[in-house]
């Protein structure tokens, strides 16, 4: 039986299932047919009865009779021995019990009721023999009820039933677990199980299962899933506010033309990967002499920070040599570039909705090297970048003192570009480069090479302090009044672009018949003297600082540039 159920597929189970409900129900088929019997035998009794009473007058000798069948004696029933809890037991009893009974009553319904008994004996047989079938039991089948009958050993049948029923259930649980193959799927032992304990083996297998197939899960989904990147420290996807500045940039350098401007980005994202952005931002080139080449310094008149290029710094030959002299030279000039360029974005620019996230670029051309030097293929190789992977980074393209033939070239190119780049450019001779500086910068903002007022180490003003624009006509004299009040310290500063003006400063007092006292005697200033002119005066009396500035001799328009204080005795202690 053991070796034919481990050649089985785990299926037996079920057939083995099959054949224990069909015995129960050819039990059931017996015990109907016996109670049939019952009722055809009391009908018998009652006959026999009504022919014993009739026959009570002639004598007692028939008593002896009745009292020795088991169906009508008047003690107590006995319980069958452990010997009759087998079918075949029990229906053995029952044939005897009926050869027990002699007489003629006994052998008028000996045949009609062993009849039905041998037909409940062949389809019992007939059950078990027959070839098992593949449908599945009815859940109900097992758990029913069995008839009860008034008589014990009718009574012990269907027991005797389940009880060897519940015998062959330890062997078909023995040949399905043997049948079982070594690696069972889930589905086949949810089939085959059918207990408690099976049942919770089941669980188990399923939950290790998960528990493994877990992990291998969500390693490849976090494989799978992208990476977040980021451009200018601001991630490219998501709901952060500014990436949607930063996709506006590529999209306006298309023209909003969605394919270009995608096709654009992720070419800049390859190329920052390729050029190791993050490892040139932490290294030291090691190129101090270059500070004074490029630089940030202060901001225009909407916010935009402002960064300067000087190219005439490379009149120096030396320095020249430093950035240029090679190949491996003029590749740390362009890494030391692009590092400037990224760490302004990072320090100075907000990608917010309501930020500034573009710079004004101003470009000195004055005393510049030649285009055909050196540094040509790196200067166009440093241009191509930016305009590749820094889309609209420029709000403002400033050149300053450029030369005619630069002009001329580029009245050449100018109807290449979209009307959107012209408006971003403007070139200026050095005639208008501090007038062209000023619409846009406040002289405050300017380093003072370039016009303006501003200086790193001054001590007196900072950008903080306006400077006020006082423009002077050709043969005419402009003067300046500073309050002053009293036990005060006044200071001021002033330039006028270009000189060749002649300057001078006083005091004149409040009250009458006060003296007037000159602070700065007046005298024409040359345009190659120091630039910004200071004077300071310590007030005893209410009064007021004149300035005078007297361009007579010149018959070209000045521009004049001052600010001033007046700070309290403690102030000036």
């Amino acid at each position: 039986m053991a070796e034919e159920a481990k050649q089985e597929t785990p299926a037996a189970a079920e057939v083995v299932v099959v054949e224990k409900a069909d015995e129960v129900v050819a039990v059931e088929k017996a015990v109907e047919v016996e109670a049939e019997e019952k009722k055809v035998a009391e009908q018998e009794e009652e006959e026999e009865k009504k022919a014993e009473e009739a026959e009570e007058a002639a004598g007692g000798d028939e008593a002896a009779v009745i009292e020795g069948t088991g169906s009508r004696s008047s003690s107590p029933p006995r319980s069958p021995p452990a010997s009759l809890t087998f079918p075949a037991a029990a229906a053995s009893t029952g044939q005897g019990g009926g050869a027990g009974q002699g007489g003629g009553t006994q052998g008028r319904r000996g045949p009609r009721a062993e009849e039905p008994k041998a037909e409940a004996e062949a389809e019992a047989e007939a059950a078990a023999t027959e070839e098992p079938k593949t449908e599945e039991p009815k859940a109900e089948a097992p758990a029913q009820e069995e008839p009860k009958t008034e008589e014990p050993a009718k009574e012990e049948e269907p027991k005797a039933a389940a009880a060897a029923a519940a015998a062959e259930e330890p062997k078909a649980e023995a040949a399905a677990e043997e049948a079982k193959p070594a690696e069972p799927e889930t589905e086949e032992k949810t089939v085959v199980v059918t207990e408690d304990e099976g049942t919770s083996k089941t669980v188990e297998a399923i939950e290790e299962t998960v528990v493994v197939a877990a992990p291998a899960a969500a390693a490849e989904a976090e494989a799978a899933a992208p990476k977040e990147e980021l451009i200018w420290g601001v991630p490219l996807t998501g709901d952060d506010e500014r990436t949607d500045t930063v996709l506006l940039k590529f999209l306006r350098a298309r023209e909003f033309k969605v394919k270009e401007a995608m096709a654009m980005l992720k070419a800049a994202v390859l190329w920052r990967k390729r050029f190791g952005i993050d490892a040139v931002l932490a290294a030291d080139l090691g190129l101090p002499e270059l500070e004074n080449v490029v630089f940030y310094r202060g901001a225009d008149r909407e916010g935009h920070p402002v960064c300067y290029n000087v190219y005439g710094e490379f009149q120096d030959k030396d320095l020249y040599e430093k950035a240029f002299g090679d190949e491996e030279k003029r590749e740390r000039f362009l890494k030391w570039r692009i590092q400037l360029l990224e760490r302004g974005i990072l320090d100075q620019l907000d990608f917010s909705p309501s930020g500034i996230c573009s710079m004004v670029q101003v470009t000195d051309l004055k005393n510049s090297p030649p285009m055909l030097g050196k540094h040509r293929t790196v200067t166009r190789q440093a241009l191509a970048l930016l305009q590749d992977n820094y889309p609209e980074f420029i709000a403002k393209k400033i050149f300053i003192n450029v030369p005619w033939w630069y002009i001329a070239a580029n009245k050449m190119v100018s109807p290449f570009l979209t009307q959107r780049t012209k408006s971003k450019i403007i070139f200026c001779t050095a005639a208008k480069s501090a007038e062209t500086l000023f619409r846009y910068i406040a002289p405050e903002q300017v380093p003072v090479q370039f016009g303006g007022l501003y200086k790193e180490d001054d001590t007196e003003f900072s950008t903080s302090d306006a400077v006020t624009e006082l423009p002077i006509k050709p043969s005419s004299k402009e003067t300046v009044e500073i309050p002053a009040t009293e036990n005060s310290t006044v200071v001021w500063e002033l330039r006028v672009l270009g000189w060749e003006v002649s300057y001078g400063a006083e005091f004149t007092p409040d009250a009458e018949g006060g003296y007037t006292v000159i602070v700065q005697k007046t005298r024409k200033v040359p345009a190659n003297e120091e630039p910004i002119m200071k004077g300071s005066f310590k007030v005893g009396e209410p009064g007021k600082i004149v300035l005078t500035v007297d361009n007579a001799a010149s018959k070209k328009k000045k521009q004049l540039l001052y600010r001033f204080k007046v700070k309290s005795s403690s102030e000036s202690a």
